[in-house]
């Protein structure tokens, strides 16, 4: 073979090879999805930046269930207020109709309240008269704290009803001590400390409520005695200021006062 045949078969294998090389090199370069063109593999954001970046997930099927329902709707649907409007039909029936029938029984049925009262004790019908009111105050708190239940607002309503038969047997009002005389006579000591304690419940809600609120603007969010204002720190608090006020009525020389 001349040298010019082996020169000519020399840069034929070179071409071959670079061709080979670049057709390789083009076989494994990805092709662009839009422009389909071929380009570089981009490098991981990760590599390219030199730190990581967070990676989200795709899921291929959404989640959410499509709705064409609004918040405020979904809202409504969770409201219930065919029962609100009930447990206030309710609670306006339990405010008034017991406490009219126990008048009504005090005027009409006085001899045989009169003769049952000698059952029981001034200071016994104070504590239960108190314990009855305290019943349904603390409903009322334990449905404000536990809203999503139903059983406080029934206990609150029956308890209601119950304080309100006996403020309505016991004559309750600003000056009951001359109705009550009026009414049941000698016997009407256990009608007076029947309001006294219906009294002394009373003025313990009023006087925790001063006392819960001075604390939450007296005390800062950051001190320990913040604790104070936890709701089983208030309900602590609360009965302990029931306590008191129960036992001033009971030993407090107020059953003598008022006749009881």
């Amino acid at each position: 073979m001349t040298k010019d045949g082996m020169a000519k078969e020399e840069t034929t294998k070179v071409d071959v090879t670079r061709r080979g090389a670049s057709g390789a090199r083009e076989t494994t370069e990805p092709r662009s999805p839009k422009t389909g063109e071929r380009g570089a593999s981009p490098a991981p954001s990760s590599v390219a930046s030199g730190r990581a970046e967070p990676v989200v997930s795709k899921h291929p099927d959404p989640t959410i269930p499509v709705t064409e329902l609004s918040l405020a709707d979904i809202e409504r649907g969770r409201s219930h207020p065919l029962r609100w409007g009930m447990l206030a039909f309710a609670v306006l029936v339990a405010l008034i109709a017991p406490y009219w029938f126990g008048r009504a029984q005090a005027v009409g049925n006085t001899a045989w309240l009169t003769a049952h009262f000698g059952m029981v004790t001034p200071r016994g019908m104070a504590f239960v008269s108190w314990t009855v009111t305290l019943v349904a105050v603390a409903c009322l708190g334990l449905a404000v704290v536990d809203s999503g239940r139903w059983l406080w607002r029934v206990l609150f309503t029956l308890g209601l009803a119950a304080e309100q038969l006996v403020a309505g047997v016991s004559l309750l009002k600003f000056d009951f001590w001359y109705s009550t005389y009026v009414v049941y006579g000698d016997a009407a000591a256990v009608a007076n400390a029947a309001n006294l304690g219906i009294i002394a419940a009373g003025l313990g809600v009023a006087v925790f409520a001063v006392v819960w609120v001075g604390l939450l603007v007296v005390i800062r969010k950051d001190s320990p005695l913040n604790v104070l204002t936890r709701s089983w720190a208030s309900f602590i608090l609360f009965f302990a200021i029931e306590t008191v006020c129960l036992m001033v009525v009971l030993f407090g020389g107020l059953l003598p006062a008022v006749g009881a």
